[in-house]
């Protein structure tokens, strides 16, 4: 029998009806990972492996309820943000943050889903910035949301570096600049904690299940800083739980597929 898990992660973030990314990939993450996750659902989408055909935005007042509900009784460890789809939502969850002072925090700046569908509204880039980012202990954009935070165009491994400086310059502690996106034979994903850059290469694992990757990074992580590991220890541990997630997928669904979290 495993063990019962006692340390606690939070996830606040949007739910998918097909469970392959949101509050559905990271609740399996953290379980994985031998925590117990709670969530605060920010969203519900209608949503499988191939697009987003509906999404239902929820009232900042129930967010902030769900919020409060968890910290009021429960002991949060660490905790993510993903999917927070308007302005309003951002600067509720960070005031939620700085009243209870959660932490760590790894913002995942979910704007768009793997199909191309808008999760995040242009107005809230602002105040995703402004409010959230500065609480960040850790941030992990994708090449597009590292070019939309930065504000330049993301290609080369260089461009990773000055895009994860600018983003340290609005204010969070550390960040990692997926390089998933990029065509290359391995992942590159590069680290930057104000003073110094790091760099995490991984084998690109081949196949279509990588539905919810960057929720699944991000959860894999929150989990590890709830554990007590350090940013540098996390990120690879993070990075070969993704790659073991793809390579046991279930192969369903007819688009970009989940991933075997479990």
């Amino acid at each position: 029998m495993a063990p019962r898990p006692t340390i606690v992660a939070l996830t606040v973030a949007g739910s998918d009806s097909g469970s392959g990314a949101g509050i559905q990939a990271d609740l399996k993450t953290f379980a994985a990972h031998g925590v117990y996750g709670v969530s605060a659902i920010t969203a519900v989408t209608a949503q499988n492996t191939q697009g987003v055909s509906a999404v239902q935005v929820l009232k900042p007042a129930t967010v902030l309820s769900q919020i409060g509900a968890i910290v009021t009784d429960f002991t949060v460890s660490a905790l993510k943000t993903g999917m927070l789809a308007n302005a309003t939502i951002v600067e509720a969850v960070a005031r939620a943050i700085r009243s209870a002072q959660l932490g760590p925090l790894v913002v995942d700046p979910v704007m768009m889903a793997k199909s191309g569908d808008r999760l995040l509204d242009e107005r809230a880039h602002a105040a995703l910035a402004g409010e959230l980012l500065p609480l960040a202990a850790l941030v992990t954009p994708n090449l597009p949301e590292a070019e939309i935070l930065a504000g330049m165009s993301v290609r080369t491994l260089e461009d990773q570096r000055e895009a994860a400086r600018r983003i340290v310059a609005l204010g969070a502690r550390a960040v990692v600049v997926k390089g998933g996106h990029a065509a290359s034979a391995e992942i590159v994903d590069v680290l930057f904690d104000g003073a110094t850059f790091t760099e995490f290469r991984t084998e690109r694992v081949a196949g279509t299940s990588t539905h919810g990757t960057g929720c699944t990074f991000s959860a894999a992580i929150t989990a590890q800083l709830a554990l007590g590991r350090g940013i540098q220890e996390a990120i690879p541990l993070a990075q070969a739980y993704v790659a073991k997630a793809i390579r046991n997928a279930p192969g369903l669904g007819h688009g970009h597929g989940p991933m075997g979290h479990l």
